[in-house]
């Protein structure tokens, strides 16, 4: 059985995506991709061939004369000025990137697009509706932002009939592209392993506030006020944790770190939009008080009375540690008597 052919393409980007999946453990990217008999035709950062010869290969892949497997594109597709692609041509060639992008697609088995600006657009769309960004046209593979569309259109079906598969993530997870390939690699993935904006559910369907360390505090009510705080983020500090798809908190990065571990706030960097919150994202923006970004499945009454009965009920311990940034209190000893 002949190993599949990735070829990897970079576009609108910051190569984030790519420094991630070289952060693969147990075991390391290149022996993951081994294990599941895929063999990286091209990467322009991990491979080789450069130049002339690198052209050939996108040649033969766009020809037909090379199998394409699996097509993955980091960074968002730009489409401008005017629809023309003109702003980023492939070196070498007098072609727009957009172009090579679509001849490549629809010779590929499978498309993924690596991290929310191939799949959404992400920070490279940012205030896309604002002078010098509009002009760039920035857009996912097949959304644009959180609407279908994108360069190859809603309708779009790779050779194996799955649409575009969303590895959204900024950076993605190494995991999540590795299992998402591994999957694919096994047979083992259809298009109702998608959730509705076309990512993985095997990541999707978890919320970033799972697993999330800081989780009492948020059950108390009980806020962080300042950067540094060890208290819950999501009142004063901007964490839309409660609300963004991903298993950050108990699949973590490099094996130990998440976003929310490190002191940072979940932005809600898998979902389309993230990039322009129109407002700091650390800090939560409120109405009457109340933090407009509410749990995805909580009517805001509910969120109200729960919110008020539980800071009611904070013991100090809890209410004293979320405005330090250091232990004070360690939780009571309870001696359980014998029965």
């Amino acid at each position: 059985m002949r190993p599949l052919n990735l070829l990897w393409l970079q576009s609108g980007g910051c190569g984030g995506c790519t420094l991630s999946l070289l952060n693969a453990e147990q075991p390391a990217l290149f022996e993951r991709l081994a294990d599941a008999g895929i063999r990286l035709l091209w990467h322009p950062s991990l491979s080789e061939a450069s130049g002339r010869e690198a052209l050939q290969i996108l040649q033969d892949c766009a020809d037909g004369q090379q199998v394409v497997d699996l097509l993955c594109l980091e960074g968002s597709v730009m489409t401008g000025p005017e629809g023309t692609g003109a702003f980023h041509r492939l070196a070498g060639t007098d072609q727009p990137m957009m172009h090579w992008i679509r001849k490549l697609a629809q010779r590929a088995r499978y498309v993924l697009a690596v991290g929310t600006c191939a799949a959404y657009g992400g920070i490279t769309s940012a205030a896309s509706g604002d002078g010098f960004a509009s002009l760039l046209g920035a857009t996912g593979l097949q959304f644009d932002g959180a609407e279908p569309g994108g360069l190859l259109g809603p309708g779009f079906r790779a050779a194996e009939g799955l649409p575009v598969v969303n590895i959204a993530g900024c950076p993605t997870h190494p995991g999540w592209v590795l299992d998402t390939l591994l999957a694919i690699a096994m047979r083992r993935f259809d298009e109702a392993d998608l959730d509705e904006l076309g990512r993985p559910r095997l990541y999707a369907d978890h919320l970033v506030h799972h697993g999330c360390p800081r989780n009492e505090f948020y059950e108390y009510k009980a806020s962080a006020e300042k950067p540094g705080d060890l208290g819950c983020l999501m009142e004063h500090r901007g964490c839309v944790g409660t609300q963004a798809h991903g298993d950050c908190n108990t699949r973590l990065w490099n094996g130990s770190g998440s976003c929310l571990r490190g002191g940072y706030p979940c932005i809600a960097c898998t979902e389309p939009g993230f990039e322009s919150p129109r407002h700091a994202f650390a800090v939560t923006p409120k109405v009457a008080g109340i933090p407009v970004g509410l749990p995805a499945d909580m009517p805001k009454a509910w969120f109200v009375a729960l919110a008020a009965l539980s800071k009611s009920a904070t013991p100090k311990r809890v209410r004293e540690n979320a405005t330090a940034d250091h232990l004070l209190l360690a939780p009571p000893v309870r001696r359980r008597k014998p029965r």
